[in-house]
């Protein structure tokens, strides 16, 4: 009897093992299932997320409005260069043509050269080096006389009003030159040209040679080429002298103008060419 019951016991046992293992089972099972399914809830969620964020900083900003930014001008607003590129009417980064955008921003008289850079998404950048005036000459605009500024290679461009000039700079005025009207990237005759370069050395210097010209007048000759007339600043002496303008010229004019001076006669004029020292009595 007791071997009976030992025996049912033990495969009560046995039974009540295999329950308890088949029970454990299935409950990590499902425990396991419920992890996996968080992990793909949060990696979704994760994902939807990381789109937004670029939707939000990438993909919308480029469709709208870029945003210029201006450098290197110093008497153009950034305003100014953004009404110049108007004309593009661009509503999105996208759409912005950097070729036309050069084009219109040097079609400019008062700018030298322009480049242009697009940056993904909405960021527009635009470099400005403007001309700048080594002299002033006049020319009729609207049945008047104005005055427009000369750069170094002899470009024409207006003056602008809220110019700011530099203390020492100090811009000579050419006159006689053969312009009657100004347009838009024009520029002096060709043989009037190696005389503003000579202008545009002079400028360089260190000493302000100009603070004692105060009018450079070109004389044209019957054969086609020319000579100068300079008015000093600080006498009433006119000096003529050749289309060789240089810091020697100037020097020796300075010397001459002291002697007259001193002298104190009635000279109305003092004539350098031809590498001799004449004058003319008023």
């Amino acid at each position: 009897m007791s071997d009976v019951s030992l025996l049912v016991a033990e495969e009560y046992l046995e039974n009540d093992y295999f329950l308890s293992e088949d029970f454990d089972g299935s409950s990590d099972s499902k425990a396991e299932k419920k992890i996996k399914f968080i992990k793909v809830i949060f990696c979704v969620l994760c994902f939807a997320l990381l789109c937004e964020l670029v939707i939000y900083k990438y993909i919308m900003p480029s469709f709208s409005s870029p945003k210029v930014t201006v450098t290197g001008q110093k008497d153009y607003s950034a305003e100014e260069i953004a009404r110049l590129l108007l004309p593009m009417n661009s509503t999105s980064w996208f759409d912005f043509d950097v070729e036309q955008a050069v084009a219109l921003l040097s079609s400019e008289a008062g700018i030298d050269h322009v480049s242009v850079e697009k940056k993904f998404p909405d960021k527009i950048y635009v470099n400005v080096a403007e001309r700048e005036p080594v002299a002033v000459t006049f020319v009729m605009e609207n049945g008047r006389t104005s005055p427009v500024q000369i750069d170094k290679n002899g470009v024409l461009f207006p003056g602008k009003k809220n110019k700011s000039i530099d203390a020492d700079t100090i811009l000579p005025i050419v006159s006689g030159l053969p312009v009657e009207y100004m347009s838009k990237g024009m520029r002096i005759p060709a043989k009037y040209r190696p005389l503003i370069d000579q202008i545009s050395k002079i400028s360089e210097m260190p000493q302000h040679y100009f603070a004692s010209v105060s009018e450079i007048c070109v004389l044209p000759k019957d054969s086609g080429n020319y000579e100068l007339a300079l008015i000093p600043s600080q006498s009433k002496v006119k000096v003529l002298t050749d289309r060789a303008l240089n810091e020697d010229a100037l020097k020796y004019m300075l010397v001459v103008l002291d002697v007259v001076n001193q002298i104190g006669t009635d000279v109305a004029a003092v004539d350098l060419r031809y590498g001799s020292v004449s004058y003319i009595t008023r």
